[in-house]
């Protein structure tokens, strides 16, 4: 999945405008402009469309945290470094954070896009990736995931 279709679904599902996105970069000192954060959303075949970094996602992910939870006691927020990349599995682990979601939470937005998952395969996404019942986080299973959000944050759209 495109990190910026992914950004984009994100804005939408969380009722975010643009001035809410550029001050949740802000919180994790990440300085983006109006225009950076157009061409970020655009879609692929649009003139004028720049790829999201996983280093500008990361930061809009770890600033939704700070958003909603607070920055950590004795934990200074941090951006991703130059080669480090972000799995599906840590976007979705950010976003269970950011918006405090259990895990029946997560079973029930999946099955708003018609998307079924066991308790027991939602955990294994959660796992460390050395352990044995790890599960890799497929691009179908984020995509459903934010398209359930989206659904259960605005009933009145289809």
């Amino acid at each position: 999945m495109l990190q910026n279709d992914l950004l984009r679904q994100l804005r939408y599902a969380l009722k975010f405008n643009n001035p809410d996105v550029i001050e949740v970069f802000g919180l994790m000192n990440y300085t983006i402009t109006k225009e950076e954060l157009d061409h970020l959303l655009k879609k692929e075949d649009e003139q004028g469309f720049v790829a999201c970094r996983d280093r500008t996602l990361s930061a809009f992910l770890d600033g939704l945290i700070i958003k909603y939870r607070g920055v950590q006691e004795g934990r200074e927020p941090t951006l991703l470094r130059g080669k480090q990349r972000i799995s599906n599995n840590d976007i979705l682990r950010k976003l269970r954070i950011a918006l405090q979601l259990k895990d029946t939470d997560i079973i029930e937005i999946l099955a708003l896009s018609d998307f079924r998952i066991t308790k027991s395969e939602l955990s294994a996404m959660f796992r460390a990736t050395d352990h044995r019942n790890y599960q890799e986080c497929g691009d179908q299973v984020l995509r459903y995931f934010v398209r359930g959000l989206g659904k259960r944050n605005r009933p009145d759209q289809k």
